[in-house]
């Protein structure tokens, strides 16, 4: 048998290798994950108190707030503690953890941005069947799947990932554990689980994409039928920003997922990683409710209780 030395911790490489300028971005990205943090943390208590935001939209609002929230909250943390601290060791338990609750939160974003693209589209274009439709109980089980699957996909990549030791380097080149990174250390040259996992997420985000895409043509169609520029203006105003951070999410995703296994330092790598795991849960709530007049004037209302 081959003499092989079996890992037990891994080196996250950072964006430098200046103490400096590591303790510069441990501060820069404290900043941006406490402003992301404290405005969906916003949007979640303003949709649980404010009775006129209980509607389905809301709804999924709240869980893509919570997604958000939970998903900066597993890679940023630890960077930042490591950026501070200048130690840059993660242990395996800890980055299957990471590996675990990245893929399910990002699965489960996805999932949730198609049932909001279903909402959105059931609202404008059949609004008369709309309460029918969109039923509390068909919101809770909508949003149940979403975190349902995203969670199997998620116990689906970290079991495939982590079914073999790892060998040679311990350096992953990132500033979190991402998967490709793993596969390039792995002792094992097929990995079968996590092949048919990757085929499944492929194939579950391309139809999530589709079913958006459909939705966004007739709910397009249909606002240009409104006789009103302030009509299509507030149709248009709704739908392109979540078809923009949607498809900016997938393309980022997929580049850090469907890439070819590497051990080099790349900045490309870690910018595309930076702009998938911060920008979507920081560009969320300003994009769908802050700039929303019902959760300005829940907001109003909310200061005026506490004053």
């Amino acid at each position: 048998m081959p003499n092989v030395t079996v890992l037990t911790r891994f080196f996250l490489v950072g964006f430098s290798d200046d103490q400096d300028l590591q303790t510069v971005c441990g501060v820069l990205f404290l900043v941006m994950y406490l402003a992301a943090l404290m405005n969906n943390l916003l949007i979640m208590t303003l949709i649980t108190v404010d009775l006129q935001l209980q509607t389905p939209m809301y709804f999924f609002l709240k869980n893509l707030s919570l997604i958000d929230a939970l998903l900066l909250s597993v890679p940023i943390p630890n960077f930042i503690f490591n950026s501070l601290s200048h130690n840059n060791s993660i242990s395996i338990p800890g980055c299957a953890c990471q590996i675990l609750l990245m893929t399910s939160f990002s699965a489960g974003e996805v999932f949730v941005l198609t049932a909001m693209s279903y909402d959105r589209y059931v609202a404008i274009c059949c609004p008369l069947h709309y309460e029918a439709i969109m039923s509390g109980r068909v919101c809770v089980l909508m949003a149940g799947v979403s975190w349902a699957t995203g969670g199997l996909l998620g116990a689906l990549y970290t079991a495939g990932t982590f079914s073999k030791p790892f060998c040679g380097s311990n350096v992953i080149p990132q500033f979190f554990c991402d998967i490709p990174s793993l596969l390039g250390i792995s002792c094992s040259d097929t990995l079968m689980v996590i092949y048919i996992g990757f085929g499944i997420g492929l194939c579950l985000g391309i139809s999530c994409f589709i079913c958006v895409m459909i939705s966004y043509i007739y709910i397009f169609s249909t606002a240009l039928k409104i006789p009103t520029t302030k009509g299509q203006s507030k149709a248009f105003a709704t739908c392109f920003p979540h078809l923009i951070v949607l498809t900016i999410f997938m393309i980022t995703a997929c580049f850090v997922y469907l890439k070819s296994p590497s051990n080099e330092p790349s900045v490309i790598n870690k910018v595309i990683s930076v702009i998938y795991t911060v920008l979507p849960p920081a560009l969320n709530p300003v994009i769908y409710s802050l700039r929303n007049s019902d959760v300005k004037c829940a907001l109003r209302r909310w200061l005026q209780r506490l004053c």
